[in-house]
């Protein structure tokens, strides 16, 4: 029978069919929960008589048993013409840590698990969804479900767009600089999403040039936004390799024109280590002042008390790119003379220049 909701009550709604009161528990007003139970009150519905007592002073009625015969019917109609691969809309019903569930019809839903929602990566699929979204969905299996007229839908979102993997490569190439945005970081590197569902690694050794880097995190922390290079692109295995340090330029590129051996520099302190002490000659370069030089130094004192962020003068020895080494002497005036001897290939020439230099000051006293 037809009848119209009254009002609320205890346990349920009162109902009334025709002139007679009837009562509706709230279990069976829908076959879905009822969360407000206020929004069914003024509303006119078909009811099924489950109870009828005391000539109709005392009649029970179920809307939901009505329901889940037409849903059953339709549930029936329905999955005898789904196949995987077909693509429907739904509205999203829950969202829960793992995916989202979809109806698809009234009583039908699927899920659409966490990895299926984007070609991004999703942490909370309430980052992306609301209950009560209309989605568009691509049936990605069916199985049977725990009740012998039930079935498991799996369900995709991201697979109604292209993948894209497919066109990778017709969008960036090895040596392209672009934006991302960190999405995690690990113990190894960050990972950077240069557009959604690409996403590359910075191994932690591509990040600086100018310092050394231990971990990521003192440098990027997910959902910051970084230049990169593109090193490599590997379609058939998904991966992309970036570099956040050659965006900023390799300081040893001009290493030859900045730096000559003889030239009298001032440097940072590093670190001490029992061979030398390293020192900073600017950010990313970094040369070694060894031991035995230290002790040839008439201010020796000076130098192994140093700390790191002190300043000394050192004068350059030898300077390899190649290797990217630079070695250092003491730069104080005590030694400025005695520097070349552990210059390769220096000491000779400058021994016999300072020769000429005697002879021709002699004469010119004599003079």
């Amino acid at each position: 029978m037809e009848g119209k909701v009254n009002a609320l009550n205890k346990g349920g709604f009162e109902v009334l069919l025709g002139q007679k009161r009837a009562f509706c528990p709230i279990s069976q007003m829908d076959i879905r929960y009822v969360e407000k139970p206020e929004d069914y009150v003024g509303e006119t519905f078909e009811f099924l008589i489950t109870d009828f007592e005391e000539d109709g002073r005392n009649i029970v009625i179920s809307r939901r048993k009505l329901l889940d015969k037409a849903v059953a019917k339709a549930r029936k109609s329905f999955f005898k013409d789904l196949v995987v691969g077909d693509e429907i809309e739904g509205r999203v019903t829950k969202l829960m840590p793992f995916g989202a569930f979809v109806e698809l019809i009234p009583g039908v839903e699927g899920l659409v698990h966490i990895s299926e929602l984007g070609w991004s990566r999703v942490e909370n699929p309430a980052d992306v969804l609301q209950v009560g979204d209309s989605v568009k969905v691509k049936v990605l299996g069916l199985s049977p479900g725990e009740k012998l007229d039930q079935m498991k839908v799996s369900l995709s979102i991201k697979q109604i767009g292209n993948d894209p993997w497919e066109t990778v490569s017709q969008r960036f190439k090895e040596g392209d600089v672009v934006d991302g945005k960190v999405t995690r970081c690990a113990p190894f590197g960050a990972f950077v999403e240069i557009e959604p569902g690409i996403e590359g690694l910075v191994h932690i050794s591509e990040m600086s040039y100018r310092k050394r880097i231990l971990k990521c995190e003192d440098v990027v922390a997910p959902g910051d936004m970084v230049q990169v290079t593109i090193k490599e692109i590997d379609e058939s295995r998904r991966r992309v390799s970036l570099s956040m340090r050659d965006v900023e330029g390799d300081p040893w590129a001009g290493v030859a024109q900045k730096y000559s051996v003889g030239q009298a520099v001032e440097v940072v302190v590093e670190k001490h280590e029992k061979f030398g002490i390293f020192v900073s000659l600017e950010p990313g370069i970094t040369a070694l002042l060894p031991k035995s030089r230290i002790k040839a130094s008439s201010e020796s004192g000076r130098f192994e008390k140093s700390k790191p962020g002190d300043t000394i003068p050192v004068r350059i020895e030898t300077v390899n790119v190649s290797e990217r080494k630079i070695s250092v002497g003491p730069g104080d005036a005590a030694d400025e003379g005695d520097w070349r001897s552990f210059v390769p290939g220096k000491s000779e020439a400058m021994s016999s220049l300072g020769e000429k230099l005697k002879q021709a000051l002699a004469a010119k006293g004599r003079g």
